[in-house]
């Protein structure tokens, strides 16, 4: 008789069983293979809302800060001609009528001048900021060109004169420099061949 074991007969109880426990092997698989898959799934959406929450947080922050600092956009624009005003009354009196003491008006001109340096601090307090352009190079985002002129003492392009200031508020523009721009302007020379050139020395 030989001693080597059989595997179950394909009826047995036993062959009954170790089917048994394959199937309920498998369904368990299956059912850890669905959680998984269930888990996944939910932590994809949770990374997805926690995105959208934090953008949403941010664009609010944002909005809110604008809302802070773009709300008097409207009220300085109408103030601004207000200081305009001011100025032109101030760039009206003659030099020597304001200088004069007897004239009544020096009290006046001073006056009206620590009106338009209050109205300015005002603004500055509240974001608002003068801008005075002369001298530097034409912005079309922040300067108007009102008429160009030449001027060989300076550069090409360059803000000459002021006819009105401009204004900022926050980063936006409130209303743009009024200005005169130079036209022509000293043209830069080239060097002679074999002379030293200091660029060329700075990036050595």
């Amino acid at each position: 008789m030989s001693d080597t074991p059989h595997s179950p007969m394909p009826d047995s109880p036993e062959a009954e069983a170790a089917a048994t426990e394959d199937a309920q092997a498998e369904l368990r698989q299956d059912a850890i293979d669905g959680l998984r898959s269930e888990n996944a799934e939910l932590k994809d959406r949770y990374l997805r809302l926690a995105a959208e929450m934090e953008n949403l947080r941010r664009r609010t922050e944002r909005e809110v800060r604008d809302a802070k600092s773009y709300a008097i956009a409207g009220f300085a624009r109408d103030m601004l001609q207000v200081s305009d005003n001011l100025r032109r009354a101030l760039d009206s009196v003659p030099e020597q009528t304001a200088d004069a003491v007897d004239t009544g008006l020096s009290t006046l001109v001073e006056g009206v001048d620590l009106t338009e340096r209050a109205m300015l601090a005002a603004f500055e307090r509240h974001g608002v900021r003068k801008i005075e352009p002369r001298g530097q190079k034409f912005d079309p985002n922040f300067h108007q060109a009102m008429f160009e002129a030449p001027n060989p003492d300076l550069p090409h392009n360059t803000v000459m004169e002021v006819i009105q200031p401009g204004f900022v508020i926050g980063e936006r523009m409130l209303r743009p420099a009024m200005v005169g721009v130079a036209k022509g302007g000293p043209k830069e020379t080239a060097p002679e061949p074999g002379a030293p050139n200091p660029e060329a020395e700075k990036d050595a």
